[in-house]
């Protein structure tokens, strides 16, 4: 059920931040590389040889080796700070105050609900490949009322890129539902 009537926040919040990244680019502290893709196959026991095995891999339409795809979200990822890890909300590292879901927890939604992700990989990674991202906001829904309480379902996409040229090498789409807890059960 929508729950639109004046909704100055939701049109604020699209205003600052629709489609404008919500933080600077993100590079991976290393290339792509081949202990790395060992500990992810060992960890996650994917035997696929083209991701360990040189001679096999060069045989392939690769024409060498690759990491798994999955990886692609862990080349960019910073090294968590643990020390403060309480202040800062449970957040390894510090978060700039100037994105959308601080300022929906400002707004009184403080419950954070994941509820989808979407991966798509446009092209392999391989050995020497050094990664980048940077997010930005898709979208914010219209205000919802659900079962946990009235919120909105934030969006927002990840684009990776690789090589001399930012080659594009995969997307991740990332939605939450940010609600607030006291309005749990109101009709509406």
């Amino acid at each position: 059920m929508a729950d639109n009537e004046n909704d100055e926040l939701r049109e604020q919040l699209l205003e600052r931040y629709l489609g404008k990244p919500l933080g600077p680019p993100a590079e991976a502290p290393d290339e792509v590389n081949l202990p790395m893709i060992r500990h992810w196959v060992d960890a996650m026991d994917d035997r696929n040889p083209v991701y360990l095995d040189q001679e096999l891999a060069s045989a392939t339409r690769f024409g060498g080796i690759v990491a798994p795809p999955a990886m692609l979200q862990t080349w960019t990822m910073p090294r968590p700070r643990l020390e403060g890890i309480a202040e800062r909300g449970g957040v390894p590292n510090e978060i700039d105050p100037d994105n959308p879901v601080t300022k929906l927890d400002e707004a009184g939604y403080l419950g954070t609900l994941a509820t989808n992700s979407e991966l798509e990989y446009l092209r392999y990674l391989r050995p020497g490949d050094l990664v980048k991202s940077v997010t930005a906001l898709e979208s914010i829904s219209e205000r919802k009322t659900t079962s946990l309480g009235q919120g909105y379902f934030v969006t927002w996409v990840t684009t990776y890129t690789a090589g001399d040229n930012d080659e594009v090498v995969g997307r991740q789409t990332f939605r939450i539902l940010k609600f607030d807890p006291s309005t749990m059960g109101d009709a509406r």
